[in-house]
């Protein structure tokens, strides 16, 4: 197996309302294989796709019941603390929920935590210690 991840699928709760969200709210560009009952994001090598939460457990076979941590969260790194607190203020302007306000973290970056309408936990990161390729791509050590 190559290491890579291709597509990450978020299973929502009101497809709509998160199309909503990623689309218009923080201006991700939906892609044409989308349709209305999938929706699928470009993000620089990586696809981000939104799929009703039923029907992705019915897929799974397991059940679409169960709530807490899933022990998973989504991370978007920025080029400085000041995108960090940017980037927040808008997901919280468009109905996020901010779990963990932006603070300087014990591994020497800057991150805080939101909540997307269907509780998928994002962080929002400044490390300083990776870097960005010409396509915008994060370049670890």
């Amino acid at each position: 197996m190559k290491p890579r991840i291709n597509i990450i699928t978020l299973g929502v709760e009101d497809f709509q309302k998160s199309l909503a969200f990623y689309k218009e709210g923080l201006g991700w560009e939906l892609s044409k294989a989308s349709n209305d009952n999938i929706a699928f994001f470009p993000l620089n090598g990586i696809v981000l796709a939104l799929y009703p939460k039923d029907a992705l457990a019915e897929d799974v076979r397991v059940s679409p019941e169960g709530s807490g941590f899933s022990g998973v969260t989504l991370a978007y790194n920025a080029n400085d603390p000041e995108e960090v607190d940017q980037i927040l203020m808008t997901v919280e302007k468009l109905g996020a929920r901010i779990v963990k306000r932006a603070e300087k973290v014990f591994w020497g970056g800057y991150s805080g935590y939101f909540a997307d309408p269907n509780d998928f936990l994002w962080e929002v990161a400044h490390n300083p210690y990776f870097t960005f390729d010409e396509q915008d791509n994060l370049v670890l050590p």
